[in-house]
């Protein structure tokens, strides 16, 4: 027998599965989904609720995982088990944040490698992919509540200034709440599809050019777009996926610090006092917007902050989203005079100064007609409905937003790939030995503006093995991008003369593999999770062995600056973590390793400060 689907709340059937369009935001998140009845994109809530979910996320001592507003309540009482801005931890290592890590009141760790961050609560370790599904995860509840249906596919959206390791992190973080993620897309683009642009055919023969300037909780960007008959095509972007409300928050707070002589140590030292500071902070920020003063108190203490305050606060990251703006133009070959229309997205463009200062450089209004808040899910809502089929009077055209090249000689960066380039898309260049006789080749990808890799982000590396043996010079190897619809690389090499061939995804450290993502689509969202375990199991039982290993060659260079107890401690903290990694726990790994670094941090940072001073005196080090 044939089921047939009916939706609950309109009575309509349900031909097809609802795919869903979702903003997954720093500071709030939400879905959408385009009416059955109506046709036109609107975000889910429950009845009179707001349809914003906080992207807040506590741990309960028991396991347990509550998601939104109810989170919120804990940031203060529990705020090392509650996780806020967990997006602008996404694809980021420990060196990406170290120096933002006195912003956040749960514990990040530093594993004093370049590999992602992990957040820890309790004996418990998250990665912020798992975090963010999360909070994709209670989305897709909410929306299966409200619709009465199930919820397995979506368009998500992210800043059109994320790096290949943040896209796919976004992905992941789909795939391990149950969604099948059809396409990523960028905020800016779904904004302007949100605000109707492009839709209406146009009598005018030139493209209509907009200017989407979307400033969030933690990222921003700008883009530039050409509009036309329901053809949108990205013409340049630019940004900073580290630039948001949250940065003026911080900037309130180091304010008042400074104003009622705040010992800094104490809000490290106190959390809770710290996260309920960033609160008053962020009310302050809301309230400006429409009052010339605002007024509180923090322990018995006044807190107190004019409007003329405030801005001069915020000029600084203000001023640094108009340097975008005019990099944005120039990449798009455009004057700013050219440009019909500027959106403004993200509940950080609601400060008057920011409409005022976007205002002021474009030389026109901006229009901000739409709610910053929902226009970038509406969006993706839309973009949603055309890959279902039932739009077919629009085209997206995106571009990647960094450039993708390899690892030349020199260590400088040939790029394959630029800035800007449209997507999908794919080039080739060969390449050569340097050495008679030279069996493999390494192949580092990287992306970014720089001209050498060390100042570019590195996304893979593996070696083209069995080149025939031949002098330098006559092999030719045919590296090979192609960038898919999502923005994901996949990268290629062919030694062309002897046909050996490697083929690979490139997938940063944490990426799932098509198995795994595989079994979290055809299993429960618990079976997902025991996949996850593996790996994450994996990883750290890796992670732990070569902490061992540095951790002895270490003690075997510097025993003798070490006093017994140091040397035993260490010993014990080694035995405990050996002991660690031959059982299933990832967690206990990742605790021992903690332990470890603690007990060895501070010996560590001695030797060298002593090896510092010697240099300073001219002794050989």
């Amino acid at each position: 027998m044939a089921k047939i689907g009916i939706n609950l709340v309109t009575g309509s059937l349900q031909k097809d599965e609802i795919i869903v369009g979702i903003d997954l935001g720093t500071t709030n998140s939400l879905i959408a989904i385009i009416h059955p009845d109506t046709k036109q994109a609107v975000a889910l809530k429950e009845h009179n609720a707001t349809a914003l979910v906080p992207s807040v996320i506590y741990f309960d001592e028991h396991g347990g995982v509550i998601v939104g507003d109810e989170a919120k309540l804990h940031l203060e009482t529990e705020p090392e088990r509650t996780i806020f801005s967990a997006k602008r931890l996404m694809g980021k290592s420990y060196a990406d944040v170290n120096n933002q890590s006195g912003f956040f009141s749960y514990k990040i760790i530093d594993d004093g490698t370049d590999s992602l961050v992990k957040v820890q609560v309790g004996n418990k370790f998250y990665s912020p992919v798992e975090l963010s599904s999360f909070i994709l995860k209670e989305l897709k509840q909410r929306a299966e509540h409200i619709l009465k249906t199930p919820v397995n596919k979506a368009v998500i959206t992210v800043p059109a200034y994320f790096n290949d390791a943040q896209r796919q992190a976004t992905r992941d973080a789909g795939k391990l709440a149950g969604l099948d993620v059809l396409r990523i897309i960028n905020e800016p683009t779904a904004a302007s599809l949100a605000c109707g642009l492009g839709q209406q055919a146009s009598t005018s023969e030139s493209p209509e050019l907009v200017a989407v300037y979307d400033l969030g909780g933690g990222t921003f960007d700008v883009s530039i777009l050409s509009v036309q008959n329901g053809i949108f095509e990205v013409l340049s972007t630019n940004g900073d996926t580290y630039l948001g409300g949250d940065d003026f928050d911080k900037a309130i707070i180091q304010h008042w610090i400074e104003k009622l002589g705040i010992d800094e140590k104490m809000l490290h030292e106190n959390k809770a006092f710290a996260q309920t500071l960033r609160l008053k902070a962020e009310t302050a920020k809301q309230y400006l917007s429409n009052a010339d003063v605002f007024e509180d108190m923090i322990n018995d203490k006044p807190l107190v902050l004019t409007k003329g305050e405030f801005e001069d606060l915020i000029m600084p990251f203000v001023s640094k989203t108009i340097d975008c703006c005019q990099k944005s133009l120039k990449d798009a070959g455009v004057e700013k005079s050219a440009i019909h229309n500027i959106v403004m997205v993200g509940g950080s463009t609601r400060v008057p100064l920011v409409k005022h200062m976007v205002g002021e450089f474009f030389g026109r209004m901006v229009n901000d007609k739409s709610d910053p808040d929902l226009v970038v899910a509406l969006g993706a809502a839309i973009q949603a409905d055309v890959l279902a089929g039932n739009n077919k009077d629009l085209l997206l055209l995106d571009i990647t937003p960094l450039s993708l090249g390899i690892e030349t000689a020199g260590g400088l960066m040939d790029v394959l790939i630029p800035r800007n380039a449209k997507i999908p898309t794919k080039a080739a260049r060969q390449y050569t030995t340097q050495v008679d006789g030279q069996a493999s080749m390494r192949i580092s990808v990287y992306q970014g503006e720089r001209d050498l890799v060390k100042d570019n982000r590195k996304l893979a590396e593996f070696n083209l093995t069995q080149i025939p043996g031949m002098p330098a010079g006559l092999p030719k190897v045919e590296v090979g991008f192609l960038i898919n619809a999502d923005g994901i690389l996949t990268v290629s090499a062919k030694e062309l003369r002897s046909g050996v061939a490697q083929h690979i995804e490139v997938k940063p450290q944490y990426g799932l593999t098509d198995k795994d993502v595989e079994n979290m689509l055809m299993d429960s969202i618990n079976n997902a999770q025991a996949d996850i375990a593996i790996r994450a199991l994996t990883e750290a039982r890796t992670e732990g062995e070569q902490l061992l290993k540095t951790t002895e060659s270490f003690l075997h260079k510097n025993s003798t600056s070490l006093s017994q107890d140091e040397l035993l401690q260490t010993a014990a903290a080694m035995q405990a973590l050996q002991l660690a990694i031959t059982m299933d726990n990832k967690d206990l790994v990742h605790e021992k390793i903690e332990a470890l670094n603690e007990v060895s941090r501070p010996y560590a940072e001695r030797i060298m400060d002593q090896a510092v001073a010697a240099a300073i005196k001219g002794k050989v080090v």
